[in-house]
């Protein structure tokens, strides 16, 4: 089926919300994510003439249904990124496979292990083994969910790519609404109506702030900055894979890359449950992270909305100081002024600069998508 259509509009609205397998081998290659080697199993996709048209096509006319999802590039990709979920894994991967089926889009399931230790990659290769939709990918060692996530956005077939997560917190059996959600946007990102995570006493207050800081960026309402929760046009995301950090903010900065670059954002309301598991979180790390994030996001996104009113702030202080000091100091400057002075030149100046380099290193518009696609 075709992927939905492109965006026409400029501007970032809500999207209105209404609600058998062929037995493959694997085999082992090794892969490069950027500067991180990885090792990375991937199931056979049953492409044998390097046409990119692989997988099982139906062999009588009374085939399943489902194998209508079989042979052929699939329309939607679904990257899911696992670490020592062995306990609800098999659960989470039916819901999305009965989900998809049930809908019109041919699939593919990216199965991104993050160094699982609990049986989980083993569970993994057995059901790729059992269905070739699902491709397997494994790194050596725990690099984080963004690095899960550009692992598979890289190595996504589909022209849209959806994220989300395997600790039955998101609500994956809505996967086809939300790609159906994606007509008229380049980024539609499922909006948490309530916040179930873990030491919810630090978290709510700081995804506030950061919420806050990047609506201020961005100049648009954004409802949920990091839902895990999304789907996006594969073109357009490949530019940023290599700003992605390998921790749990690479959602923030995907969202951030696309309202920067002007393409359209929607949003639908989702649900969001209690967490299978344990939880990943780690209070101190995961908010030193939170905290780079915000200094990222001033240098990164238009960095002289903020440097720019501090320095102008500092400027018109200093100048008041100076008169001042003339008027009443016959002709001496305090020391402070200067230094006043002088710090609102620097602020500006670094914004300047930072807003410069911000400008020259904007990726490319243009993405040769058959180039970076694994036939």
């Amino acid at each position: 089926m075709p992927t939905p259509p492109r965006a026409e509009a400029s501007t970032t609205t809500p999207v209105a919300d209404t609600p058998t397998t062929t037995p493959v081998s694997d085999r082992p290659d090794v892969v490069h994510d950027g500067s991180t080697a990885v090792a990375d199993l991937e199931v056979d996709d049953g492409d044998t003439d390097g046409d990119g048209e692989g997988g099982a096509t139906p062999a009588a006319d009374d085939a399943s249904a489902s194998h209508e999802h079989h042979g052929g590039r699939p329309d939607v990709s679904i990257v899911l990124p696992t670490y020592n979920e062995v306990g609800h894994l098999d659960a989470e991967v039916v819901r999305i496979t009965e989900a998809m089926e049930a809908s019109a889009y041919r699939f593919e399931l990216i199965c991104v292990d993050d160094g699982s230790t609990d049986g989980t990659r083993e569970r993994l290769r057995e059901l790729a083994e059992q269905d070739d939709r699902v491709r397997v990918f494994e790194h050596r060692r725990n690099l984080g969910s963004g690095g899960a996530r550009r692992t598979g956005t890289r190595a996504a077939r589909g022209n849209v790519v959806v994220w989300t997560d395997v600790d039955m917190t998101y609500p994956n059996d809505q996967i086809p609404h939300l790609v159906d959600s994606l007509a008229g946007y380049d980024q539609v990102v499922g909006a948490r109506m309530s916040e179930q995570g873990t030491h919810k006493a630090a978290r709510v207050p700081a995804k506030w702030a950061i919420r806050r800081l990047a609506q201020y960026l961005a100049q648009e309402e954004i409802p949920d900055l990091n839902s895990g929760f999304r789907a996006f046009r594969r073109e357009h995301a490949v530019r940023y894979l290599n700003r992605l950090p390998n921790g749990f903010s690479c959602v923030t900065t995907m969202t951030m890359s696309f309202l920067s670059d002007g393409l359209n954002v929607g949003y639908i309301d989702i649900p969001y449950g209690a967490r299978e598991g344990e939880s990943k979180f780690h209070w101190y790390r995961d908010t030193r992270k939170y905290l780079l994030q915000v200094v990222r996001m001033i240098l990164g996104y238009e960095p002289l909305r903020v440097f720019m009113p501090v320095g102008l702030a500092l400027l018109l202080f200093g100048v008041g100081k100076l008169i001042y000091d003339i008027s009443t100091k016959d002709l001496r400057l305090a020391t402070n002024t200067l230094l006043i002075l002088f710090a609102a030149f620097q602020v500006i100046s670094i914004g300047l600069l930072a807003d410069l380099v911000v400008r020259v290193t904007k990726p490319p518009v243009t993405d040769h998508l058959e180039d970076d696609v694994e036939r």
